[in-house]
């Protein structure tokens, strides 16, 4: 699996796919969705799509797919090498998001969290395959959020096409598990051979699980916390247990108030019915307040 892509930009979402088989621009298809790295606080959300005509829907069943956290890594690897050898009936493909790219939408001025960020990228991937020609009948996800509100969505979004969205779906359709483990390949190669911008001395790989809750992921992120610049973008800044480490561990940053010292902040409502009332400077919008924005009196 060719990342090149996210290495050269890690930052953003990179996306991958195979070659659509001809069969599947010809015969209705079954088509399933999955995710991993949803939670760890280290590395890509891996987003991915694996579909076959529905006629071929048993050979899939006869690789033996399974949720890919039922699967040893060595097993993983084989199976999404063996639906690449069957290319002729399966396709697959994926979007890699960074680490910097959730983090960003997650803290944004227009906040866009991590349910919404999932929802528009799995229905992304399923409009990718419709783009690409895939005759796409019927879609099954694995569900994040409520699966019946998630599934009403969908099935706007697709009237024509029939979705299910479970709980457990990687465990329940063979076609969600394919999905599964293309996912899951990709996350793993993708946090084993993570591309360090920053140069770090001394760096450790050996981060556990990446979860939050594993005392060898927390040991890590505290080792590499630089006390002024933060995390490496290996790392999502918006997890509660790395915005812990920072309060803990980072410089604590002072910013320029936009009030000089010879101004006062508004007082108390009263003080505007009260006799001689203060003139009060004019603020500037809020807008150039928080990007440190003055008037320029002369040029």
């Amino acid at each position: 699996m060719d990342l090149s892509e996210l290495d050269r930009d890690s930052t953003g979402r990179c996306r991958l796919n195979s070659p659509v088989p001809a069969v599947c621009r010809k015969e209705p298809c079954i088509l399933g969705v999955d995710e991993a790295g949803r939670g760890p606080v280290l590395g890509p959300m891996v987003y991915a799509i694996c579909y076959c005509p529905l006629s071929r829907l048993a050979d899939l069943e006869a690789l033996k797919v399974a949720d890919s956290k039922t699967l040893s890594e060595s097993e993983r690897d084989r199976l999404f090498v063996k639906m690449q050898e069957d290319g002729d009936f399966v396709g697959w493909a994926l979007d890699v998001l960074s680490p910097n790219l959730i983090s960003t939408s997650m803290l944004g001025r227009v906040k866009y969290n991590l349910n919404s960020l999932s929802h528009d990228t799995a229905t992304g991937l399923v409009q990718f395959a419709l783009d690409q020609g895939v005759k796409v009948a019927q879609v099954f996800v694995d569900t994040v959020g409520l699966p019946d509100t998630y599934q009403e969505r969908l099935q706007q979004r697709f009237p024509g096409i029939e979705v299910t969205v479970k709980a457990k779906a990687d465990a329940l359709y063979p076609v969600v598990s394919a999905a599964s483990i293309c996912a899951k390949v990709a996350r793993d190669q993708a946090v084993k051979n993570w591309h360090f911008v920053e140069k770090l001395q001394g760096l450790d790989a050996d981060y556990g699980s990446g979860y939050p809750n594993d005392p060898k992921t927390k040991a890590w992120l505290r080792k590499h916390v630089e006390p002024v610049f933060g995390f490496p973008q290996f790392v999502r800044f918006s997890w509660r247990t790395a915005q812990s480490i920072l309060e803990k561990e980072a410089e604590g940053v002072m910013w320029e108030d936009s009030l000089t010292g010879d101004q006062e902040g508004p007082g108390r409502i009263t003080s505007y019915f009260s006799e001689g009332a203060r003139v009060r400077p004019r603020l500037p919008h809020r807008y150039f307040q928080e990007r440190g924005l003055e008037s320029a009196t002369t040029l």
